[in-house]
């Protein structure tokens, strides 16, 4: 928050969605409205008549209380009436962004790759001046251990070959070290960077599994087909890291901006 990447006129028709929503529905209190941008619509995939877990986190970003407010509109009471008045808030000066927590290494078996249903089981908060900042301390909140130098492990789907190069240059630029499968190390060569070519944990003692416990790689990037089968090599890079408490990343995206905050030299001090 504020958001970043949503253009003027979508966040136009949120405004105007939810507000039809909110009074067609007869709402007094709270509502989360889940949306999804695609192909330049904006579509509604569910309204709950109820607050939702980021209503505290924006309390405190905005300064806000949102929870007293509702509670005092559904007894009777009217915004207008309210210190806040109606309408939008002001946007903030500064970025918050909420980072998920995991738990992982308590349970066995469960494949790290995220998908659509729900794996975090905490929440935490980082607020600062920037976005790459604000994403560094809730990174380092969420227990993450950032470092700006080492290896990085690259193992990459086909669907994501064509963007892979570019991320993986951003580490080799600061430093890092290029590990890779073979499908994704010959992509990588291919654009003129150095690899290290890792083989499969069946073709090889000196395979994904060895490498990691070598301590040699500080971060993973794993965007192979997931799937619950432990026998399968991504899978099992994917436990391994939590074993061994490696970042491992599961999407592209969180690739780049955690290269573009290593970058900025943030530290814990």
């Amino acid at each position: 928050y504020p958001s970043i990447n949503i253009e003027q006129k979508h966040k136009d028709t949120i405004i105007r969605y939810t507000e039809a929503l909110a009074k067609n529905l007869a709402v007094l209190g709270l509502v989360n409205i889940q949306f999804v941008l695609y192909n330049d619509q904006v579509y509604v995939i569910e309204v709950n008549p109820r607050s939702s877990r980021t209503v505290p986190y924006l309390s405190k970003v905005t300064g806000i209380p949102m929870v007293d407010i509702a509670t005092r509109v559904m007894l009777g009471e009217k915004l207008k009436d309210m210190p806040y008045g109606t309408g939008l808030a002001p946007v903030s000066s500064y970025t918050a962004i909420k980072v998920p927590v995991f738990s992982f290494e308590k349970l066995s078996g469960l494949d790290t790759q995220l998908g659509p249903e729900m794996k975090s089981t905490g929440e935490v908060l980082g607020i600062a001046p920037t976005m790459r900042e604000a994403l560094y301390k809730g990174l380092v909140g969420a227990g993450y251990q950032l470092t700006d130098k080492g290896g990085i492990f690259i193992t990459v789907r086909d669907t994501d070959k064509d963007e892979i190069p570019d991320i993986a240059q951003r580490f080799a630029d600061l430093g890092f070290h290029l590990y890779a499968t073979a499908g994704t190390a010959a992509v990588l060569r291919d654009h003129g960077m150095q690899v290290t070519l890792v083989h499969k944990i069946s073709e090889s003692e000196h395979n994904t599994i060895a490498l990691l416990e070598s301590g040699k790689v500080n971060y993973i990037i794993s965007t192979s087909k997931k799937g619950r089968t432990p026998a399968r090599d991504s899978v099992k890079v994917r436990r391994k890291s939590v074993e061994l408490g490696i970042p491992c990343l599961t999407s592209l995206d969180t690739a780049v901006a955690l290269a573009d905050i290593l970058k900025s030299g943030f530290t814990p001090d």
